[in-house]
């Protein structure tokens, strides 16, 4: 049976810090390039959880019942600069981790990329992309109720209108916090859209019933305990995991692949029947048509534990 590396699923992150107080560093792997990422991220041009301004991210970032606005820079080749914008903000210890963990997830800086790499060299779908993105890291979304929302709410439309639909739920339902005159949002929490009916929901401009029904369903299950990230991260094995995800109402195999490789980071995620990726292929391969999962299959076979990397850098070719 194939296993799963869960490298940096509750890792300790503490020995790759040092605490400032108002500024953080966090320490970055040699594969990374903070200027690709920043590239990646923006890309989304109607994204309403982060700011991109003067080659800085800005991100409101919640730990347990607190927040906080940070600013992330690149600081050198070896660390990311976080500095807690509000100066007159107390910041506890605690939150000050929480939000380096956040960042250290978001970033997926626990993952050694050296094995993708010597692989995707002799790669022929690959070479070109870990040239083009090197230091690329496959940017995730660490709270689960907010990764199977973006995937539920992508479900049969363009990228487009997915991130618009993003931003009515965010603004209509999430938690705003300001600063020197602007606007920084935390994604609606699982216990906020667990208590709404689905007029609610349908009010704030989401396209269908059976949509609201999927977000409000699951946001109980995550509300009464039912479904966790922790549980997850106890599967060990892809197929098991996305047998767990498909028994939820509005989770489809597709769904749950972006969950498990975009939240969970199960290496071996792979959303084969991803409209981005088949167009991804015929892009680098110059195809007339797209490829039929079988082509699919036979090009990803030297692929093993790295399907969920090999996929996001093809991704980048489009977005």
């Amino acid at each position: 049976m194939q296993h799963e590396l869960h490298a940096h699923s509750n890792l300790s992150i503490t020995n790759q810090i040092q605490d400032h107080g108002q500024d953080m560093l966090i320490s970055v792997p040699k594969e990374f390039s903070f200027t690709e990422n920043y590239s990646h991220l923006s890309t989304a041009t109607n994204e309403s959880l982060y700011t991109l301004r003067d080659g800085m991210i800005y991100k409101a970032i919640a730990v347990d019942q607190e927040a906080a606005i940070v600013e992330i820079s690149n600081y050198d080749e070896h660390h990311m600069l976080i500095r807690f914008v509000d100066e007159h903000q107390s910041i506890s210890s605690a939150v000050r981790i929480g939000v380096a963990q956040y960042v250290y997830d978001w970033f997926d800086l626990g993952t050694d990329l050296a094995p993708f790499y010597k692989m995707a060299a002799q790669d022929p779908l690959l070479e070109q992309a870990v040239v083009s993105f090197y230091g690329l890291r496959n940017m995730g979304i660490p709270d689960l109720y907010e990764a199977i929302c973006w995937g539920i709410l992508g479900q049969q439309i363009n990228l487009g209108f997915a991130y618009t639909l993003k931003r009515r739920l965010v603004e209509h339902f999430g938690q705003a916090l300001t600063y020197e005159g602007e606007t920084y949002w935390l994604f609606p929490t699982a216990e906020t859209i667990a208590s709404l009916t689905v007029d609610e929901l349908s009010a704030a401009g989401m396209t269908t019933v059976k949509k609201c029904e999927y977000l409000i369903d699951t946001a109980k299950l995550i509300v009464d305990g039912t479904l966790s990230k922790e549980q997850l991260l106890q599967v060990t094995d892809v197929k098991q995991a996305e047998k767990l995800l498909v028994k939820i109402r509005g989770i489809g195999p597709w769904t749950a692949h972006y969950v498990l490789m975009r939240c969970l980071r199960m290496p071996s995620a792979f959303p084969i029947d991803d409209v981005g990726l088949h167009n991804s292929i015929k892009h680098v391969l110059k195809m007339d048509a797209k490829p039929t999962k079988a082509h699919i299959l036979e090009l990803s076979a030297g692929w093993t534990l790295w399907e969920s990397y090999a996929t996001f850098y093809l991704w980048r070719f489009l977005y």
